[in-house]
This record gives C-alpha cells, structure tokens and sequence, in this order.
C-alpha cells in the first residue's frame, strides 16, 4: 500500500471532504497507559534543507538539527525487469524538555530493495509481471543525555517484506541501553474491529516487562492522517527517561513522516 499517493490525493481532495470523513480515530493504547499518560498532539512545523522536521509536543521541542542528502545506488539486467537498489540516509537533533536536559539523538536509516518489473514487448504488450521480491528497511538511532555516553539507548527497528520471505511482513522492534528492554509493539485504531476506514491509525506502544511506558501514532489515518502525530507518556516515569521516550518516538516520527510506503503494506492495515 503506498502511502505515498495519499500525499497527493489530499491535496487535492481534502478541502471537498465531508465533516465525517474527517474524524479522528487514535490507535487503540492500552487502559493503563490511556489513564497514566500525558497524551501530547505533535505539532511538526517546518522542514527546511539540511533539517529534520521541527517537532514539538508538551514540554518537548527539537532545538537543533541536521538531515544528511539521502543517498542511493541502483542497478537492473539488460532489460530491466529485475532491479536491486539500496538508498541509506543519516540524521540528527537534539531535544528538550520541561529542564535544562538536553537529548540528543543520532540515526540512520538503509533500506536495500529487489523488485521484478514486467517488460513492454509490444504497445500495451507485457511479459512478466511487476512483483516485490524482498525490501529490508533497517534503522537505527542512539540516544543519550546530556552527552553521557555511558547510558546510550539504542533504538533498532527491522522491518521486512516480499515474496521471498514467504509473502510475510516482519516487524522487529526495541529499544534498549543493553540491560534494559523496551520493545515497540504495532497498534492500529482497528484493533476492536471499529475503524471502518481502508486505512487505520498506525503506531507504535513501548513495552517493557508488559507495562506500556509510551505510545506514538506517526499516522492518523484515512487520507487526513498525515499530520495527526500524537505521544503519551506514562506519568510515573522519571524526567530524563520521560526526555529519552520522548526522543525516540520523535525519531520515529521524522523517519516514518520520509518513509511511510514501507511502513503500511496492505496485507497489515486494519489488524
């Protein structure tokens, strides 16, 4: 499914969209956290060369950033009906909070893709058939506090598809400093069945020893989802591991808001 399209389409549709059309459905968090947390709308702001997304939410803000040039290296047989591609993109920024503790986040993003393309023989004439045989989108961020390099958390997410890995959709996700264990678990507005839309709200809840300690939703929804970000985090946490969560999903957010299409292959939306 790409969501991609959905950028374009809203443009030009969204101003014609009916009040009904329009309303919001979150993904579905747990109890616990749903009554613990402070839930934050995202505001994005601008992105301008060289930057990431101005994020801000709550107590939380991106003071300072850089976007690397996404880079990307190709290649295809004679008739270009099997092509291999790899595109890998760096960026950083730092955040605050309600202190003077300053987060400060480092990632990267490698994404290798082989595809089959169908060849034009004649005019409307095809042979072969357009098919993703495998896409690996692998990405990483380490995140400290005040610049201590002692207590780095890792966040890792390994998402995988396509017909040679049986048609299955892989979603392996954590973040960790190597003694603790915070996995990102999937969640969707469709979760009880009561999102009727094509496309549901998508995010990510963060686990650890089965109590939910944040969630993010990087898409809203339907086709008005694009800019519908929203963060809880748990109350009872302690302030620079409130500053830490808040960091990651931000990194969540800047890498799902230049890579959705990936994110949201059809075989997974409404679960």
């Amino acid at each position: 499914m790409v969501i991609k399209i959905v950028k374009l389409f809203l443009a030009a549709t969204f101003a014609w969209l009916p009040f009904s059309a329009l309303s919001q459905k979150n993904i579905v968090i747990s109890d616990s956290l749903n009554a613990n947390a402070d839930k934050m709308n995202v505001k994005m702001g601008s992105q301008t060369v060289g930057k990431i997304w101005k994020f801000r939410f709550g107590d939380y803000a991106v003071v300072s950033s850089k976007m690397g040039w996404t880079k990307t290296s190709s290649k295809a047989n004679l008739l270009d009906t099997r092509t291999e591609s790899r595109t890998t993109q760096k960026f950083s920024f730092a955040m605050t909070g309600a202190t003077t503790d300053t987060a400060t986040v480092n990632a990267a993003v490698n994404i290798e893709t082989k595809e089959l393309k169908e060849f034009e023989v004649l005019p409307n004439f095809f042979v072969g058939n357009n098919e993703l045989l495998k896409e690996t989108n692998n990405f990483t961020a380490l995140i400290n506090i005040n610049g201590d390099t002692t207590d780095t958390w890792a966040l890792l997410i390994n998402l995988v598809a396509g017909t040679e890995t049986e048609g299955k959709y892989r979603n392996e996700s954590i973040l960790t400093n190597g003694t603790r264990k915070i996995f990102l678990v999937p969640v969707t507005s469709n979760k009880n069945g009561d999102d009727k839309r094509k496309i549901p709200a998508y995010g990510y809840e963060l686990i650890e020893n089965e109590l939910a300690l944040g969630a993010v939703q990087f898409y809203g929804g339907g086709i008005a989802g694009l800019n519908k970000n929203i963060i809880w985090i748990h109350r009872s946490l302690e302030t620079k591991m409130k500053l830490m969560l808040a960091a990651a999903m931000t990194a969540v957010l800047q890498k799902m808001a230049d890579n959705m299409s990936f994110e949201l292959p059809s075989s997974e939306i409404g679960k």
